[in-house]
């Protein structure tokens, strides 16, 4: 009897120290899949699928027919979501804004990107494939801002430096071990219209559309980027002498009056990425900012507006 209680001792403690390693074995599995350097608001594109890995391959360009200008419009996932079909739930309001326009004598193409910046749209090599393609008498609008924080060289590294300046640090890319020049936000902005500019084409800068933030918990005031990313692109295009409109602000307005409540069903799924409701919003904002401007010849191109 006692042989029997010590070979079953013996057993539940093999079973017992089995478990335990094997429990320890998969924590510690799972943490090294969690470990990464990408974290807070850079995981927001991932994980909702806003930010694919690489363009769908349309080329820049191909809705170009004779006799007609072509208005690109570039950016990030606030400005094309994911595939853009709307399967996470989320929408860019790029999708939508060729309905502000007569398509009989413009066309619109959206070659936003999910995740990148004003620095990793150009370092990727995108901004070049749409330059390629645009000819004299085109536009091109230009938002950016979400994505141009982080680290400038670990994780997504696409961190610009905060600031309109023409200061410019390099630093070793996590990811290829080599060196890269990392510049200002403005710089960026600058060289979008300085590029083109020199294609006798028109650029228009934007300031990017807000986030579903508030200045305070109990406050209904969203937060505005005037201060920053706002100030930078309004530098910018005031330095490079082309339009800039300033979307953020122009949302805000327009949120600060709807309420906390009606605001929420105009994003979805984080503070940034539109529903279909609030992109729709945000793209006939936009296409009322290029109607305010003043000697723009893109204007002409807009629908009339309902009475």
């Amino acid at each position: 009897m006692k042989k029997i209680k010590l070979i079953t001792l013996a057993v539940f403690t093999i079973i017992f120290y089995s478990a335990s390693f094997a429990q320890e074995v998969i924590k510690q599995k799972l943490e090294n899949d969690t470990k990464s350097s990408i974290t807070g608001d850079d995981l927001l594109g991932i994980k909702s699928g806003a930010d694919p890995k690489k363009a769908d391959g349309r080329k820049a360009g191909n809705s170009r027919e004779k006799g007609k200008p072509v208005l690109f419009i570039i950016g990030d996932s606030t400005m094309k979501n994911g595939k853009d079909n709307g399967s996470n739930g989320q929408w860019g309001w790029g999708h939508f804004f060729w309905e502000n326009f007569d398509t009989t004598k413009i066309s619109i193409e959206n070659h936003a990107l999910g995740g990148r910046s004003s620095r990793t749209f150009i370092t990727e090599g995108l901004w070049d494939k749409v330059l390629a393609a645009v000819q004299p008498g085109d536009f091109v609008i230009v938002q950016f801002g979400h994505n141009d924080n982080g680290s400038y060289n670990i994780g997504r590294a696409r961190a610009s430096i905060h600031s309109n300046s023409d200061k410019d640090t390099t630093v070793i890319m996590e990811s290829t071990g080599k060196p890269e020049t990392v510049h200002s936000f403005g710089w960026y902005m600058r060289k979008y219209a300085k590029d083109t500019k020199a294609k006798k084409a028109t650029p228009i800068l934007l300031s990017h559309i807000p986030r579903n933030m508030f200045t305070t918990i109990d406050s209904v005031a969203v937060i505005r980027n005037t201060n920053d990313f706002g100030a930078w692109t309004k530098e910018a295009a005031e330095m490079a002498k082309v339009p800039y409109i300033d979307v953020n602000k122009l949302i805000a307005d327009k949120l600060d009056k709807l309420g906390k409540d009606t605001i929420q069903l105009l994003y979805y799924g984080d503070h940034t990425h539109t529903s279909k409701k609030g992109a729709l919003l945000n793209s006939q904002t936009v296409a009322e900012g290029i109607r305010d401007l003043k000697k723009c010849k893109l204007k002409k191109y807009l629908l009339k507006q309902k009475k």
